[in-house]
């Protein structure tokens, strides 16, 4: 998936000496916490998403990750997120995870589906706006 400025936001997530297991790096389960954590954090600060009371939340429908080269504490993951495809409720995410300064050879890769619905019935509902203007700035042409 590219280099790192390929992805239109970047976020760095410091590793925690509980990420690594006892092969000495971080553990596969904790790239989809650094996955939910650049998403999440750029919804809730670009777009507005309100996860504690909005009527609108997106669900997990689909995620997946290719490992290319290991990270362990105390190494600094830089997390790039673009979007791949923009629906009418849900959203299609592409992730890079980097290590520390390395702008070329990303650890891992992968995708991550978001489909918005209503809070209450699960039921799927369009985007919020807020949060589909500030997706829009993210989308790379297909």
């Amino acid at each position: 998936m590219g280099l790192r400025d390929d992805y239109g936001h970047q976020l760095a997530i410091p590793t925690r000496w509980y990420d690594n297991d006892v092969y000495g790096h971080v553990n596969n389960v904790e790239y989809y916490a650094f996955f939910d954590t650049v998403i999440n954090e750029f919804l809730i600060r670009e777009g507005g998403l309100d996860i504690h009371g909005g009527a609108a939340i997106g669900l997990c429908a689909e995620s997946h990750c290719s490992y290319a080269a290991a990270v362990s504490f105390p190494d600094t993951v830089r997390a790039g997120l673009r979007v791949g495809k923009l629906g009418n409720s849900s959203v299609r995410y592409e992730i890079g995870l980097y290590r520390d300064d390395d702008l070329e050879t990303p650890a891992a890769t992968g995708w991550f589906v978001h489909v918005f619905v209503d809070r209450e019935t699960r039921r799927p509902v369009p985007i919020p706006d807020s949060v589909r203007a500030a997706l829009a700035t993210l989308e790379v042409p297909s």
